[in-house]
């Protein structure tokens, strides 16, 4: 039975902060699509993108900005009243608290728990009413809603703020690259960070672990993939750190330019805050490159095994930095990696992720219809 269905998310893959939550949704969109599912993506605008478009069967709805998307979401589905069957509601830290507006089936899907990240982005009076939204506005707003979470750790987050764990089930993340055989790794010790330039992605531990290894590798170089508003601000530390010469800041790259870059790579370094899963662990594994990310990040301790596709560090600067000199020092120890990476990664692809939206969808709007059945016989009976 072809669905119905709405999706509502702070961004699309074409928005210029787009990253890995935005990879996740739109080829999730795609794929219902693709299997004659009628899909609505409702996002915010952004400078030159159309406020309504269809691109590979989804119809984008580009309305609002940062933060009165929410409301214009709102208020859209107080008017408008979309003719759907399921809202997938998508929890970047704010709710759009659909179940207040739409009397249909909802799965509420959370990358991750925001927690750590409200500090790091707002004052202490923004962060407080974030946190609140986050942790106990939204659980009761969707106390009658199916989650999907990215990880198990993610399922773990959840748990915590009073979500049964029956109500969760967690779509993994899958990837689409191959393997780029012609690509030879850089004859240099090389490292890559890919990703939104923003706080919470700490690009900054990143540039000084190369600061203190430029020591003994004169010739490593870090490759800084991506854009956003902190770009600035990195430029200014990698002056300070007297590490221009060894750092690329290359802005977005093209997919083939993207992937080119981590197959030469030595390491993938991932600093940042917390991650719902990291997709660039598995891009990156395609290419046989480890990541070294850490453990307090959540969604790598799923995407990563410890000590065989890559390491999880517990600490801060001191020890990633020393996490990441292992690997250069070791090529034995990095080969092993490479070779177990690029096999472990090979389990997870966007096909199995759509054929479980699905599938959960289908399941959903049925229990719904089910439930809506139920009822009218039981007023007809009275």
């Amino acid at each position: 039975m072809p669905l119905r269905i709405l999706m509502l998310n702070w961004r699309d893959m074409e928005h210029p902060e787009a990253g890995g939550a935005e990879k996740y949704l739109v080829t999730v969109a795609r794929g219902l699509a693709a299997k004659g599912h009628r899909v609505i993506f409702r996002t915010a605008a952004y400078p030159g993108g159309l406020p309504h478009e269809v691109v590979d069967g989804v119809h984008y709805v580009r309305k609002g900005g940062r933060f009165d998307i929410y409301a214009r979401s709102v208020v859209s589905h107080l008017i408008k009243k979309y003719d759907v069957d399921v809202v997938v509601d998508v929890q970047n830290g704010v709710p759009y608290l659909s179940p207040l507006t739409w009397r249909g089936p909802v799965v509420n899907l959370v990358h991750h728990v925001h927690k750590e990240q409200w500090p790091v982005l707002f004052g202490p009076r923004l962060s407080h009413a974030g946190w609140w939204l986050e942790s106990k506005l939204a659980p009761l707003v969707y106390r009658r809603t199916p989650y999907v979470a990215v990880s198990e750790s993610t399922r773990r987050e959840l748990g915590g703020l009073g979500i049964a764990p029956d109500r969760i089930e967690v779509i993994h993340n899958g990837t689409d690259a191959v393997p780029l055989d012609d690509t030879p790794r850089s004859l240099n010790p090389s490292l890559i960070v890919l990703g939104r330039l923003v706080p919470q992605k700490r690009v900054e531990i990143a540039m000084r672990a190369v600061a203190e290894l430029s020591h003994d590798y004169p010739d490593i170089t870090l490759d800084v993939v991506g854009s956003g508003w902190s770009l600035p601000h990195l430029e200014d530390i990698a002056r300070d750190l007297g590490v221009e010469k060894h750092v690329t800041f290359h802005g977005h790259v093209s997919e083939e330019e993207k992937h080119e870059l981590l197959a030469r790579a030595w390491v993938h370094a991932m600093p940042s805050l917390k991650e719902g899963w990291g997709l660039v662990v598995v891009e990156a594994g395609v290419h046989g490159t480890p990541t070294v990310a850490f453990t307090e990040a959540g969604g790598p301790t799923d995407s990563i095994v410890h000590d065989r596709t890559g390491l999880l560090v517990d600490g801060g600067q001191s020890e990633f930095t020393a996490a990441i000199r292992s690997l250069l020092d070791d090529d034995e120890l990095r080969e092993r990696m490479s070779a177990e990476v690029s096999t472990w990664v090979r389990q997870f692809h966007w096909d199995e992720t759509v054929e479980k939206w699905e599938r959960l969808l289908l399941d959903v709007v049925a229990e719904s219809h089910d439930v809506v059945a139920e009822s009218l016989n039981a007023s007809s009976r009275s």
